[in-house]
């Protein structure tokens, strides 16, 4: 039942995802989660280190795609700045953002990669969705009020997968599987 919760990779940062690994991996699109996984969840302004990346992914001919649970007004506001797509209102873990994406960009379920930071809303709802995921990180330490519980409930899940697969460790790159 904990599975569904294991990411495909553990990976420290989204920035050490590049395009060549993931046209190794055949993939295409990469749905991000917007809070703490692409900007801090406290700041609407991306880092430097984040443009790169977007712009890297770009020119590779990658799509990068925000899905998030955050409203429009707030995922737009980030979206417009970086000029990427967005899927508000994703209801993660629930598959609809997830078969938004995949109707909306005509992929198939294994040209898409979910990256986030958050095994209970992203990992799950991509693993529900039959998409490859990559846990990342948190950008900051910190939270908003309404994600401490679910960081006190993954501290839980995660302490019982890694002593289940030893192998769950966190890496550089996507090459090496959980």
């Amino acid at each position: 039942m904990l599975n569904s919760f294991k990411p495909t990779w553990m990976v420290n940062s989204i920035y050490q995802i590049t395009p060549e690994q993931l046209k190794k991996k055949n993939i295409k699109v990469v749905l991000t989660d917007l809070d703490n996984t692409l900007i801090a969840w406290n700041n609407p302004e991306a880092t430097e280190e984040t443009l790169e990346w977007i712009e890297l992914m770009k020119k590779s001919g990658i799509h990068v795609v925000i899905i998030s649970n955050n409203k429009r007004k707030r995922v737009s506001k980030v979206a417009t700045l970086l000029e990427l797509d967005f899927i508000p209102s994703a209801m993660k873990p629930l598959q609809k953002g997830f078969k938004q994406a995949q109707a909306q960009f005509d992929m198939t379920k294994d040209e898409i990669l979910m990256v986030g930071d958050q095994i209970i809303t992203d990992i799950k709802g991509a693993n529900h969705a039959g998409i490859r995921s990559v846990l990342v990180k948190p950008i900051l330490d910190s939270d908003a009020w309404n994600t401490r519980f679910n960081r006190f409930v993954e501290l839980k899940i995660m302490n019982y997968l890694i002593k289940k697969d030893p192998d769950m460790k966190w890496r550089n790159s996507i090459h090496e599987r959980v």
